[in-house]
């Protein structure tokens, strides 16, 4: 049976398969943090809606908790009121003029070319990054057909990869590392090994453990010692996804190779004075890099280039 549609698990086929996944991706990178601002907002807003409760937890008088009260309660209303947002609602239009986007000025990386990169409507530019995450999906989904080759596993490490990839875009605009990515990621890591179709049982929940536990420690170690956090709770759930994914033995390999570029695309960044606000640079994108070397290089290679073999 599988090789009767075994050229559906082609470097080509795949490749075309990525380029729509890609194009899902551009949704999921853009949407997925305005959802979670707005959901973060609505339930701010609602604990702030009972001028006694406002009263008991912040100590105002009672008039200035009525105002807090009745503020919170117009903001509610306000978001109410609000066009739903989710992945699939609107529909996809330009950021400039609202223009809804046809079925063909959506097909991936073409649509984007046959536009010259510009809205029809409003000829406002279209960030090269829209096609960029298209072909880079479709190349990456090639390539795995080709790491893998044409079997059903291979579909499970597209996955892996696409998500990796949001997960990195996200953290690269945003700093934020959404649950609603990163835990399905680590429990299908877990499951996938489970079902034998990865690395070993023990050695996924090994990954998971040790993943999360060295950049916890990490944490708390660089808090003690300066008064400050130095990442955030994703990156430690994002290396236990890739420690359940890749097994315990690639999560040093992960954390030296992401580190080494992080700091050199931070000295980078500072050199050109293009340090964002508050002079950080996300460490889940070097996280994710280093998840992409080993799924494409393979752990024996990695674990050869630095000579533990």
């Amino acid at each position: 049976m599988i090789a009767d549609y075994g050229w559906l698990l082609t470097p080509w086929a795949l490749g075309i398969l990525g380029l729509c996944i890609g194009s899902f991706l551009n949704v999921v990178i853009h949407r997925i943090p305005l959802m979670l601002e707005r959901q973060w907002t609505s339930d701010a807003a609602a604990q702030l809606t009972e001028s006694d409760d406002v009263q008991k937890a912040s100590g105002l008088a009672k008039a200035d908790a009525d105002k807090v009260a009745n503020a919170a309660n117009m903001l509610v209303k306000q978001l109410d009121q609000q066009a739903p947002l989710s992945l699939s609602k609107p529909r996809s239009r330009c950021p400039h003029c609202g223009h809804q986007l046809a079925w063909h000025e959506n097909i991936p990386l073409l649509g984007w070319l046959r536009l010259g990169g510009k809205c029809a409507h409003c000829k406002a530019s279209i960030s090269k990054r829209y096609p960029l995450i298209e072909l880079t999906t479709g190349l990456m989904f090639a390539a795995l057909s080709w790491r893998f080759g044409a079997q059903p596993t291979t579909l499970l490490w597209c996955g892996f990869a696409a998500t990796l990839l949001a997960l990195a875009a996200i953290d690269w605009d945003t700093t934020l590392l959404p649950d609603s990515l990163n835990q399905p990621l680590l429990w299908a890591g877990l499951l996938a090994a489970h079902l034998g179709w990865t690395v070993p049982m023990h050695v996924s929940l090994a990954g998971a453990m040790l993943g999360y536990l060295s950049l916890w420690s990490v944490y708390w170690l660089f808090k003690l010692a300066t008064g400050k956090e130095g990442m955030g709770y994703g990156d430690f759930k994002l290396l236990a996804a890739l420690g359940a994914w890749l097994g315990w033995k690639m999560i040093l390999p992960i954390v030296l190779g992401a580190s080494v570029i992080g700091a050199i695309v931070g000295i980078a960044m500072k050199m050109s004075s293009s340090l964002r606000e508050g002079r950080y640079v996300p460490f889940g994108p070097f996280l994710a890099g280093g998840g992409f070397v080993v799924l494409f290089a393979g752990s024996e290679r990695v674990l050869g280039w630095l000579g533990w073999v």
